[in-house]
């Protein structure tokens, strides 16, 4: 069956908490359970220039250089995520941004505490996902494939 039907893509990154807690596989495993498809994957540092542009709507804020230097204190790990309405998706799993108020289940819910150590960040609309997936993968990084799997996650009238 083929996956015509199903390119919304969304941004994950696995950030430096995570990392630092040996929580990557726990993470991924989530969203693979969930049936969704990763089409692209790398680890790398976080320069300046990439969170400024990254966090443009808080980077003049008195907190965006403590939370600069939270970002590069690791390397992270940049998902690509794609599925139907799979930015909605992704963000239910995660949870909210406050972690101490996630649900429960959520990755946020069941991992974190805090609003920046919070493992991980998803983008937010449709709209984001499409500029933050181009600010992390170059379009050769993002690999177009059928996921077989497919014929057990979506109705066939669902991948047109």
């Amino acid at each position: 069956m083929a996956t015509k039907g199903v390119k919304e893509q969304t941004l994950v990154l696995i950030k430096p908490d995570a990392m630092q807690r040996g929580l990557v596989g726990e993470i991924v495993t989530r969203f693979e359970k969930k049936g969704l498809k990763l089409v692209g994957m790398k680890m790398m540092g976080l320069d300046e220039a990439l969170l400024r542009e990254h966090y443009a709507h808080i980077a003049d804020k008195p907190f965006f250089p403590g939370l600069a230097k939270f970002m590069q204190g690791t390397p992270v790990i940049a998902m690509c995520w794609e599925g139907l309405e799979v930015v909605d998706a992704v963000r239910k799993i995660t949870g909210i941004t406050k972690a101490r108020q996630a649900e429960a289940g959520s990755i946020r819910g069941d991992f974190a505490m805090s609003v920046s150590c919070n493992v991980v960040h998803a983008s937010d609309s449709v709209e984001n996902a499409e500029k933050e997936v181009k600010r992390f993968f170059k379009t050769d990084e993002i690999h177009n494939y059928d996921k077989s799997e497919y014929t057990h996650v979506y109705a066939a009238d669902e991948l047109v």
